[in-house]
């Protein structure tokens, strides 16, 4: 058995997450995954502050590239040494650490004008400074490379999945809602079925926006200031009418296409804040469930996970959603299947750098749409 630490701040910007998995691997097939421990830890104001600018600026300073990418190692450093405190173990004792870094910019159909229709993603990250200040092997920079070979470059933790949450014989869903929501649909295990993963659209990134405007503290705890307002149909419907929920798979997207500026388009300046809000949640219910119809899949359950799945309005909303469709799906929880649903995404980078140092492909040509199966990320040595 091995250990490996996956680390990941999402678009969400509500923390860094750590999680350490005992993984043994005696076949690309043949793995044993156990979550042994994590935390969450809050990102430093300014840090959060310095990296809501650089998500948003049309031009940046390389001195604040630098100043944030230092700030995330130091954090992911600290939350290193006190998880290897915690579980009584030295920096010798872990193989590697996945970082996955701050997503800045995620543009893989690259600018709508021609001469900069480049696809590129970005996420801040140090990870030589990781290392250096860690004394552990640091695996980084995992997404480009699906990217080089075509794909979307996201999203990347169906791999880790389906490793862990395929069925014998039925279908199982995974969705997991952090600043984006993205779902996984996982094949039973002897089908010859493929696995499908795609971002549906929006989540806590725009809930969380609207009520940082309104409240001056970026999170809506449970959902309460969405459960007190009332959906406004006519803006739900302009919002679902966003050129990226009618995009074919594999397809993936990120705060460039879901922002405030978006959002105000579709106001009339009359709506009430906290109508918004709860229709801002209806939306991110119902391009959910909308987009589970569009593939056909009669599913039985899904498994919420990420950020979104404390909020408990939200996994209220989703829960009727779904056992109303036209094939019911009930809801599942990630504890009930041994994981913590909030460091799930964080296991994922863990998992995806025990695949890198044993060269193992860590990306799913038929989520991305990458050409075929690419092993991720470069290594820096401790």
């Amino acid at each position: 058995m091995a250990l490996y630490l996956g680390l990941m701040t999402g678009t969400s910007l509500d923390g860094l997450d750590i999680a350490l998995l005992e993984i043994e691997s005696k076949t690309a097939e043949k793995e044993r995954i156990r979550f042994v421990d994590g935390l969450d830890l809050p990102l430093p104001e300014t840090l959060r502050e310095c990296l809501w600018q650089l998500m948003h600026d049309d031009q940046v300073r390389f001195a604040d590239l630098a100043r944030a990418e230092q700030g995330l190692a130091e954090l992911a450093a600290s939350a290193i040494r006190q998880l290897l405190t915690r579980q009584q173990l030295t920096p010798n004792d872990i193989c590697a650490v996945g970082s996955h870094g701050q997503t800045i910019e995620h543009r893989p159909y690259g600018f709508h004008i021609p001469q900069q229709a480049t696809p590129y993603t970005l996420q801040l990250d140090n990870p030589s400074l990781l290392a250096e200040l860690c004394g552990i092997a640091v695996v980084g920079d995992f997404r480009r490379r699906d990217l080089a070979a075509g794909g979307q470059a996201a999203p990347l933790a169906p791999a880790f999945h389906a490793a862990l949450f395929s069925q014998p014989d039925q279908w199982h869903g995974l969705l997991n809602l952090g600043g984006i929501a993205n779902l996984t649909l996982l094949p039973p295990q002897n089908s010859s079925e493929s696995v499908i993963g795609f971002d549906t659209g929006p989540a806590n990134c725009l809930l969380d926006a609207w009520h940082a405007r309104h409240h001056g503290t970026p999170v809506d705890h449970n959902g309460q200031w969405a459960a007190n307002g009332r959906v406004i149909p006519e803006l739900l419907e302009g919002l679902l009418t966003a050129e990226y929920f009618a995009k074919p798979l594999p397809k993936s997207t990120g705060r460039e296409d879901f922002h405030l500026g978006w959002l105000e388009q579709h106001l009339s300046g009359d709506e009430t804040p906290a109508d918004v809000q709860a229709t801002l949640l209806t939306l991110t219910v119902e391009s959910v469930a909308r987009s589970l119809e569009e593939t056909g899949i009669p599913l039985p359950a899904i498994t919420p996970c990420g950020g979104g799945a404390r909020n408990l309005a939200l996994i209220t909303a989703l829960e009727q959603r779904l056992a109303n469709g036209p094939h019911p799906t009930q809801i599942t929880y990630c504890a009930e299947l041994g994981w913590n649903a909030d460091l799930l995404e964080a296991g994922a980078f863990a998992w995806l750098a025990a695949r890198r140092v044993l060269g193992r492909p860590g990306n799913l040509p038929s989520v991305t749409g990458a050409r075929g199966s690419r092993v991720l990320g470069g290594i820096y040595a401790r």
